[in-house]
């Protein structure tokens, strides 16, 4: 049998699909696009969900592909078993075929077989199929797939077997599509059995040993189910298959695990060079070294679609598998930072199937080597309170760490709590999850962040039915409601639906479709066509109104009068492919399905957005070219009245960087650059450098902007907003603030346009203002400030020299106030000053002038009591102590403190207070001289 690199199989399998007809669609994101029901993409179904819940369509109806997947949260975790295990993996491919309503079982199974056999050429006598056969309810035995495996495939007849749901039974969740499927199964022989000499232990499909594994399934999706009990059959059947890449090249291979395919062997290669192991150190660390090629392909690939380390949701998954990452190469010897060298590896052998990571590299590299230098600094401090907290525990016969010490752990130390759960395994302890949770929970009630929502299925799918009713009735076309945002500010069009909107008890919102609406009525209304933008890519959404008129208007003045129904449109939104409803209320009339309507966008408004959505892209350029092309856009808002703009970068920018970055955009806007928008194919588009951003889902045909001449392209990037003609028609450009938004991110934000305007004018008439009331020329007032306060601090000097020297004038005065307490000298009063400094210089002197005694002074500083305590040092002897008197003097004023026992200071929160603790002073030396 051939010799199969990993390269090859991926590609045949693409090209096999591609000869049959199938579109080869790229990887989608790891992270999901209009999904915020995952956390990550989990599986190879992901990106066609919509199609599957009959939410949205495609241009092709049978498609291919490799898609990167991630595993590390939910029911589908698998980070424990990394390391351990020949298979399990955090990030992984998975190849599929797909057929939307097009072939079925007999194309799907023969095509396998053929694959598999014919051009992977493994061995039929060593191969099974496992069907589905029902073992509750009254389904059966899948006949139709039993069939095709007996007539499309020379399979061998007994290999054919039988299970039930578990196994041979896919559902996507509680409700909705679902169906049969058939899993390929391969022996791999005796010698790959990991339970040989348990007791009864026999080798068998879906059995508990690594001899005959599943690597490929194919999914029947022909059932809709609607609830626990009922199935009914879909209007149109798919195939939806996955196999785990990395299985499968682990079996043409012919290797033990997949650790040991060339997928692993140059990362775990590089680890080995790296620490100068001998080939028995690695394997003495073989876990250690699985954990770091696993971690690294996850990490590269997770900051190449944009995730950043942070403390929530998807960063705290990327910081997580980091740290883990970077804990496990510190145990085999790594005291420097080192993961950037596996990413090395990673984006060289996958750059060329994943092109992102190519174009990332820079990022890439520059984020994780920030994070693993910031959690290295901080990861001995961490372990040590860790294995303090690990000897407690088992010295105190407990199994279970605290959850609020892995919090502890966590909050102030930075380990992860899978982190902390490994090594309290390690010392065959466990992490009290349960309270861990709780404490987030409470950390996150008073930070006020939550975790990712979810999405509400019977709402969408009220969505689904209103498009798929006006799409059978005609009104719609098969792509939808037609977008022309990029044409018109109005248009003219039908009101094809209605729905009201309604709060229930619970917050949720309920839609019910209605045929008119009434005033004050809270509605989303479909039309044919819009000209409004729907919010995306960080631009907000247009807002406006949908007007009928009783006639057609001939002037304003006319217009106003005409009107017979007015509905305010707020926001623009698309629930599901291919709908688009306008959001708003009824401010007059009653709108009725049917209606003619002039939709009309704020126009105003939208030109401030296209102002700031195109200063924007000069903004990135200009970053890139000051910072470095390390710089990447990690999020953005484009709104009328200012623009944010999130990008990668690892420190503060200096000020001569800001105005730098702020001088370009201002010469490209008044360099009045054409700014041209064309459609292209999307690798096309790439090939020439045009951008694409993180998190963003392209389809083959892509809308670029581009800034600039032919022989002079300023900026060019993938993009779907609104945008001026040229660049002049930004106006100003003003930064500012440039702060951190997380770890190796930067945040601008800026104005343009009108908001510079005003921005410009304000501060012009408050320098004027200030120039006038300085008595000085405008260009002057920083320097007549400077100037202001040097004065200002030389008179406060001269003012505390006077305080100073009045109190010391009152000294004799104070030190007539001594008493006799049993032969000792004891002075307690209250003195006028405003600084600590002087109230313990006084107390020095007071005590270098009685020789022997004790001195408490108060005073009111900053509207609190402050009282200094000094004991001369014979009296120390005779059992005195200035820091257990300013103690109880602490308690009488409300607060606290402590010191040595010829010095004390206290502070407190009651100034009405202070005489009273002045005047206990006598009974407290009374008390400590009987004492002793």
């Amino acid at each position: 049998m051939k010799t199969w690199t990993s390269t090859e199989i991926r590609q045949s399998f693409l090209d096999f699909f591609r000869e049959r007809g199938h579109t080869i669609v790229p990887s989608a994101s790891l992270i999901p696009v209009n999904d915020p029901t995952l956390l990550f993409t989990n599986a190879g179904m992901n990106q066609f969900k919509d199609v599957f819940l009959g939410l949205g369509k495609r241009e092709y109806t049978r498609a291919a592909d490799t898609q990167k997947c991630l595993r590390v949260s939910g029911k589908h975790n698998d980070l424990e078993q990394v390391g351990h295990s020949n298979r399990h993996h955090t990030f992984f491919e998975m190849l599929g075929n797909w057929s939307f309503g097009d072939y079925y079982k007999k194309e799907a199974i023969a095509w396998a077989w053929e694959l598999i056999t014919g051009v992977w050429g493994l061995p039929k006598e060593r191969l099974y199929a496992s069907i589905f056969e029902d073992d509750s309810g009254d389904l059966g035995v899948d006949e139709e797939a039993r069939q095709c495996w007996l007539n499309e495939t020379d399979i061998d007849p007994t290999h054919i077997v039988s299970f039930g749901r578990k196994d041979n039974f896919w559902e996507m969740g509680e409700t909705g599509p679902c169906g049969p499927c058939s899993e390929i199964h391969i022996d791999r022989g005796p010698e790959f059995c990991d339970q040989r000499g348990v007791p009864g232990h026999v080798c068998r499909v879906n059995g508990d040993c690594q001899r005959i594994i599943e690597f490929w399934n194919l999914v029947f999706i022909q059932y809709n189910r609607r609830d626990a009990h009922t199935l009914e059959p879909l209007p149109a059947r798919h195939v939806d298959t996955g196999m785990g890449f990395e299985r499968i090249v682990s079996i043409l291979q012919n290797v033990p695990s997949n650790y040991d395919t060339d997928l692993f062997i140059p990362i775990l290669d590089r680890v080995q060079t790296l620490r100068r192991h001998t080939d028995a150190e690695r394997q003495a660390n073989q876990v250690a070294y699985r954990v770091i090629a696993d971690h690294g392909r996850a990490i590269t690939f997770l900051i190449g679609d944009g995730v950043m380390p942070g403390n929530e949701g998807r960063e705290y998954v990327l910081r997580m598998i980091l740290r883990r990452a970077a804990r496990f190469g510190r145990k085999i010897g790594f005291e420097k930072p080192f993961l950037s060298e596996i990413a090395q590896v990673v984006i060289e052998l996958m750059g060329k199937q994943f092109p992102e990571l190519l174009a990332r590299r820079d990022f890439i590299l520059t984020t994780i080597n920030q994070e693993e230098e910031r959690f290295l600094r901080t990861l001995d401090r961490g372990l040590t309170r860790m294995d303090e907290i690990v000897q407690t525990t088992l010295n105190a016969g407990q199994p279970t760490i605290s959850g609020r010490d892995a919090f502890v752990l966590w909050t102030q130390d930075g380990l992860p709590y899978d982190l902390i759960r490994d090594i309290a395994e390690e010392h065959g302890l466990s992490v009290d999850r349960a309270g861990f949770d709780a404490a987030m929970e409470e950390h996150r009630a008073i930070s006020g962040k939550g975790a990712i929502g979810t999405i509400d299925v019977d709402t969408l799918s009220i969505y689904g039915r209103l498009l798929d009713s006006l799409r059978t009735a005609g009104k719609l076309p098969e792509e939808g409601v037609k977008h022309l945002y990029q044409e018109s500010v109005e248009i003219e069009s039908t009101v094809l639906a209605i729905l009201k909107v309604e709060e229930e008890d619970d917050g949720s919102k309920k839609l019910t479709p209605i045929t008119h609406a009434n005033p004050g009525d809270s509605v989303e209304v479909v039309l044919a066509e819009t000209p409004f933008y729907v919010e995306s890519g960080g631009q907000v959404t247009d807002k406006g109104a949908l007007i009928c008129y009783d006639r057609p208007p001939e002037s304003w003045e006319e217009a106003e009068n005409a009107v017979r129904w007015m509905i305010q449109v707020e926001e623009a939104r698309r629930p599901v492919a291919g709908l688009i409803v306008h959001a708003g209320t009824v401010q007059l009339g009653e709108p009725k399905v049917g209606d003619q309507t002039w939709a009309l966008v704020d126009f105003e408004r939208r030109a401030d957005v296209a102002r700031n959505h195109t200063a924007t892209h000069l903004l990135h350029s200009e970053l890139r070219y000051v910072l470095g092309e390390h710089v990447q856009q990690a999020g953005s808002l484009v709104a009328p009245d200012r623009l944010r703009f999130d990008f990668s970068h690892g420190s503060m920018l200096t000020q001569d960087q800001l105005d730098e970055v702020e001088y370009l955009v201002n010469a490209a806007i008044l360099a009045d650059y054409p700014v041209e928008v064309y459609i292209e194919d999307y690798q096309q588009a790439v090939a020439e450098g045009a951008m694409a951003l993180f998190g963003e889902k392209y389809g083959k045909q892509v809308r670029v902007i581009k800034v600039g001449y032919e022989d002079e392209e300023f900026s060019k990037e993938l993009c779907g907003g609104t945008h001026v003609s040229h660049t002049s028609q930004i106006g100003l450009f003003r930064i500012l603030s440039e702060s951190s938004v997380a770890a190796g991110v930067r945040r601008i934000e800026a104005v343009t346009g009108r908001a510079a305007q005003e921005l410009a004018q304000k501060g012009l008439n408050a320098l004027n203002k200030a120039a006038m009331y300085l008595g000085c020329p405008p260009e002057e007032v920083d320097r007549k400030i400077l100037a202001l306060l040097d004065e200002q601090k030389a008179l406060r000097k001269e003012i505390d020299t006077l305080n100073r020297r009045n109190v010391l004038n009152r000294f004799e005065t104070l030190l007539r106030q001594t008493r006799q307490i049993a032969g000792i000298a004891v002075l307690a009063t209250q003195v006028d000053v405003q600084d600590v400094a002087l109230l313990r210089e006084m107390c020095d002197r007071f005590r270098e002038r009685m020789g022997s005694g004790v001195v408490v002074l108060g005073a009111i500083i900053d509207s609190k009591p402050m009282l200094i305590a000094s004991v001369t040092p014979d009296l120390v002897e005779k059992g005195l102590h200035a820091g257990h008197m300013i103690r109880d003097l602490a308690q009488i004023v409300g607060g606290g403190g402590g010191g040595r026992p010829t010095m004390a200071q206290a502070g407190g929160r009651d100034p009405s207070r202070l005489p009273d603790a002045l005047a206990h002073v006598p009974q407290l030396v009374e008390q400590a001289l009987h004492h002793e």
